[in-house]
């Protein structure tokens, strides 16, 4: 669950993020609150809040917010008073440090692999990535489902030339670091950078390609 507020592009509107679009949409209004929903199956994927400065004070937030418990109390407390029975929880980012345990050749593509990489509490997730750079044993940075990357996309499960991938292995690139390199190939962490399952600490890897710490050989 990812909650951004950009008042710039989008108003006084703090958007809700649950799920990927649906083939067919169901939106239902009900005073300032919008419901977006699959037709078919009726899961909520969206909740849309406008005019969110009248219930909550979100200060300089911008991009993906993080509410205090006062002020989840009082989103939930909107979304029940308008008849939806759906509940808003703080979420992490969803970029976090993971270990390619295992890498397969991907069996339509010539250049995809399979990889299986663990994102820590032991979960291993299966992502096809592209990069050239791509092996058993490395450190990178996971989108996991539901994470907003820096460009403001969010990455949900998905497919490659048919197969599953659960999130993404992502570039420095993709990333906004500082002098990342503008071409594919996923962020190799140093070993020391931290452990599998932790948050990506942007601030942390503000120098890593200043300082020659990534290996661009590739």
């Amino acid at each position: 669950m990812i909650m951004t507020y950009n008042p710039k592009i989008a108003n006084d509107a703090l958007l809700i993020f649950m799920g990927p679009n649906p083939d067919q949409q169901k939106v239902e209004s009900r005073g300032n609150i919008t419901r977006i929903s699959d037709a078919e199956t009726g899961f909520t994927t969206g909740i849309n809040i406008f005019h969110i400065s009248d219930l909550i004070d979100l200060g300089d937030q911008r991009g993906m917010v993080t509410l205090t418990p006062d002020q989840l109390a009082k989103v939930n407390q909107a979304i029940m008073a308008a008849g939806f029975q759906d509940e808003v929880t703080n979420s992490e980012s969803g970029l976090v440090i993971g270990e390619v345990q295992e890498m397969a050749d991907h069996p339509d593509s010539d250049h995809l692999h399979v990889t299986q990489t663990a994102v820590g509490d032991g979960r291993v997730l299966q992502i096809v990535s592209g990069s050239p750079n791509m092996r058993t044993g490395i450190k990178v940075v996971v989108a996991t489902p539901g994470a907003m990357m820096p460009s403001g996309n969010l990455i949900w499960d998905g497919q490659l030339r048919g197969v599953p991938s659960a999130g993404m292995i992502v570039s420095g690139r993709e990333l906004q670091l500082p002098e990342a390199p503008n071409r594919p190939g996923a962020l190799v962490l140093p070993d020391d950078f931290g452990s599998v399952g932790e948050p990506f600490d942007f601030k942390k890897a503000q120098n890593l390609y200043r300082d020659g710490q990534i290996d661009l050989n590739y």
